[in-house]
């Protein structure tokens, strides 16, 4: 159970999705057809292996420095990361260091630091000429740190958070600030937890986001003094994203509204709208900041199809020309700061695993060759054969209504060059459930698009990126009730589009996504003909309770103590009635109804899920004569495992929809791959390879 919960934080990522050069929302007969005949005139794909389609990139992270005149790298190289800097003025890059745990990049606000972070440390690397290079922060240990930015206020500084005491019973919070030396500074200390904050240009802390009572609140300091001036529910979302000129800060929020927008916080508590969805159907997804002073200069929104917004006329200028030059592609900029500063341009597809990223020129404005990410095989490590775009399937967001009248999102994959109407129809609800589709690559919906199958994923209520009331709607009803409703309306209206073999459905989802895809062969076994379920809570109220008993829940909550904000959502994991309900109308309360075959994939370090209770599943089903398959990786957690794990999971979902629904046959398993699923297929069934 993915448990995505919306939390402030501190660093946001913006991009542009387009997936069409015009994206428009499948909410009528029409524009679905005319979606369904261009595809169907496409060249039917050649099969492409799983190796291929699961591929990843050399990239870990890529930033531009601030002047907009160097960019750094972390790339793999086999079981090693590099990391790799270049003067844009110069034509070849030059590595800094061979291998490195460091996970993600930062530069200080002067340009002379590159900032590796890694679970475990942040380290300082001098690209200036000067020496210093070393560790600067632990992240392990009696007490805790964590980043929250580069310090506006400094030259070279960061800001981390610092808690005292274990986690469960926090003494004090300490706000730090931390130079490349090492040299610590606290800047402020609090007995409640300290969420974020912001500094002036002297370096006195202005602004404090800390948690009081459950609940987030926003404080101004005057002379050393905090004062409450916007308190925001746990529900809510409430993030300080830098300050104005005049000393109010931004915030990107949902207080007093539905979807979450990009505001400014008055010095007297009143919100001022800055940019919110124009199609007034999204939240914001993310913001691009400037590198210097941390204002927001572009906001991204990403739910049916994203779209990309510049705060100021001079960046409108600019997006505009790099739009026209880029057409239809998923954009990502990192603008530099002063004269000669250029942007570094990501550019993505959900036709493409890989990215390519370009320097755009404000003062010639034009686009120049920086980098593009070499395929890795996801498995090895070792390069690999990139994937032909032309031959994968292009998505498209629908809309449509649900049986109690509810607009509701999603986006459906069709194999190029085939008759809709005759393909296998497979549905893949997402994890969470408080997260969402996105318009980008997926390689298991193009994974299976390849082999014949029509994909459906639904954005059910209860999904995040759709608004305050979107999500809420979902009313705690997780049990064989109305989110559950969602997907079924979604897949049986497009049936009747003429989307799909009615004969051949099938549903398959990870996380929350496989407790949907066990409720639906459950319940609606004249619909799913099958059901893989990955990591699924097979009773969705226990592993709630189950998850608050143990450290997962301080990671899963991050902010906001996650039996807080489930409240929030209208779940109370102590209302014995609603606990009651979930139970009486889980898959594992009604195993004698399950008569579709299932396939059942579970973790050893699973802290999210527990495999003792998919196991118990398991062994129901089995002793009640059900058609079920478990796989179990001991040393598995709750994304997947290796890499080997999840190619033997791919091919298992492969076998079973070709067994059940008559799709592609999978390629044969390789000596490792069979080798893995000897040891850990617990119970075959008939998936013995």
């Amino acid at each position: 159970m993915k448990l995505s919960l919306p939390v402030a934080g501190r660093r946001l990522f913006a991009t542009l999705c387009v997936l069409v050069a015009s994206p428009v929302l499948a909410g009528n007969d029409a524009t679905l057809q005319a979606y369904v005949d261009a595809e169907r005139a496409r060249a039917v794909a050649p099969p492409l292996s799983r190796g291929v389609l699961l591929q990843r990139g050399s990239i870990t992270d890529i930033r531009l420095s601030p002047d907009g005149r160097r960019v750094a790298w972390l790339r793999e190289r086999g079981e090693q990361r590099e990391l790799w800097l270049r003067a844009i003025a110069d034509a070849a890059p030059r590595r800094l260091l061979a291998d490195t745990p460091a996970q993600s990049l930062d530069w200080s606000r002067d340009g002379r630091w590159l900032l590796l972070r890694s679970s475990r440390d942040l380290q300082a690397v001098a690209v200036a000429g000067q020496g210093g290079t070393g560790r600067i922060a632990m992240f392990e240990g009696a007490t805790a740190l964590a980043m929250l930015d580069t310090d506006v206020s400094r030259p070279a500084a960061v800001l981390l958070v610092e808690r005292e005491g274990p986690a469960a019973a926090p003494t004090a919070w300490r706000l730090l600030r931390v130079d490349m030396r090492g040299q610590r500074t606290v800047v402020w200390q609090d007995p409640q937890r300290i969420v974020d904050a912001i500094l002036d240009v002297r370096g006195r802390l202005a602004w404090l986001q800390r948690m009081e009572n459950g609940g987030l609140v926003i404080l101004r300091v005057v002379d050393g003094k905090p004062r409450p001036v916007l308190r925001c529910d746990p529900s809510r979302r409430c993030a300080l994203r830098g300050m104005a000129a005049d000393g109010t800060p931004w915030l990107r929020t949902d207080v007093h509204g539905d979807r979450s927008r990009l505001v400014r916080l008055g010095l007297d508590g009143r919100l001022d709208e800055v940019h919110s969805d124009p199609r007034r159907i999204a939240d914001i997804d993310r913001l691009i900041e400037d590198p210097v002073d941390r204002r927001p200069r572009f906001v991204a929104y990403r739910s049916t199809a994203a779209h990309l917004h510049a705060l100021a006329p001079g960046d409108a200028a600019h997006l505009a020309v790099v739009q026209s030059m880029l057409p239809g592609r998923d954009l990502d900029l990192q603008p530099g700061v002063g004269e000669g500063a250029h942007w570094l341009v990501e550019i993505r597809s959900p036709q493409a695993p890989l990215r390519r990223w370009r320097l755009y020129d404000p003062s010639t404005r034009r686009l120049s060759p920086l980098l593009d990410e070499q395929p890795l095989d996801r498995r090895t490590g070792d390069p690999a054969v990139a994937v032909p775009e032309a031959s994968l399937a292009r998505p498209m967001p629908l809309t449509w209504t649900a049986s109690d009248g509810r607009r509701l999102h999603g986006f459906l994959w069709l194999p190029p060059g085939l008759d809709a109407k005759r393909a296998p129809l497979v549905v893949v609800p997402h994890g969470g459930p408080w997260n969402h589709w996105k318009p980008e690559y997926r390689s298991l919906s193009q994974l299976l698009a390849n082999r014949g199958y029509a994909v459906f994923e639904p954005n059910f209520r209860g999904s995040t990126g759709h608004g305050r009331d979107y999500m809420r709607a979902a009313d705690a009803d997780f049990g064989n009730g109305r989110v559950q409703r969602d997907v079924v309306d979604g897949t049986r209206w497009l049936l009747a589009q003429g989307i799909g073999d009615p004969d051949r459905v099938g549903i398959v989802g990870a996380s929350f996504g496989g407790y949907s895809a066990l409720l639906g062969a459950t319940f609606e076994p004249d619909l799913f003909k099958v059901a893989v379920a990955t990591v699924p809570p097979p009773d969705f109220g226990w592993v709630l309770r189950w998850l608050l008993r143990n450290p997962e829940a301080l990671e899963v909550s991050a902010v906001v103590p996650m039996e807080t904000w489930l409240r929030g959502q209208g779940i109370d994991v102590t209302d014995k009635a609603m606990m009651d309900r979930l139970h009486a109308q889980s898959p594992l309360a009604n195993v004698a109804r399950l008569r579709r075959p299932v396939l059942l994939v579970a973790g050893g370090e699973d802290r999210r899920v527990g495999v003792a209770g998919v196991i118990e599943y398991a062994a129901r089903l089995k002793l009640a004569g059900k058609d079920v398959a478990l796989l179990v990786d001991e040393q598995a957690g709750h994304d997947g495992g290796t890499p080997l794990a999840r190619e033997a999971r791919t091919y298992l979902i492969e076998t079973m929809l070709h067994r059940e629904l008559g799709g592609a046959a999978p390629a044969a398993p390789d000596a490792e791959l069979r080798g893995y699923l000897r040891r850990n297929l617990r119970l075959p069934g008939t998936l013995v390879p």
